[in-house]
């Protein structure tokens, strides 16, 4: 019954929290942008880089989350292993973002 429940609701969920990781980056990357053209045009009160950076990795997040429910429904090991690639490389995604963060806000300092 309970496995049942887990595998009708489980779908829905992930879909919603991938969608969540989707917006924040949309949002971010087009929030960025808006501020880059107006760094074009003499504007300097954000650092847009670090701002893109910083929703990038806030969206990364959300996408990892949703992998992280997946592993819920794997039901033989090559979807394990696929299901454990992804994870891994959006973790080094992020690592690389936070970096990048770190190296920017230590250059604007």
């Amino acid at each position: 019954m309970l496995e049942g429940w887990i595998n009708w609701i489980l779908p829905s969920i992930i879909s919603i929290i991938e969608l969540i990781g989707i917006f924040v980056v949309a949002v971010s990357a087009a929030q960025g942008f808006y501020f880059y053209l107006r760094g074009l045009f003499g504007y300097k009160g954000r650092n847009v880089k670090l701002d893109l950076a910083n929703g990038m990795a806030t969206g990364l997040e959300f996408k990892v989350a949703s992998e992280i429910l997946k592993t819920v429904l794997v039901h033989d090991l090559n979807e394990l292993l696929v299901l454990g690639s992804v994870i891994v490389l959006r973790a080094l995604l992020a690592l690389l973002i936070h970096f990048e963060m770190k190296t920017s806000k230590e250059h604007d300092a």
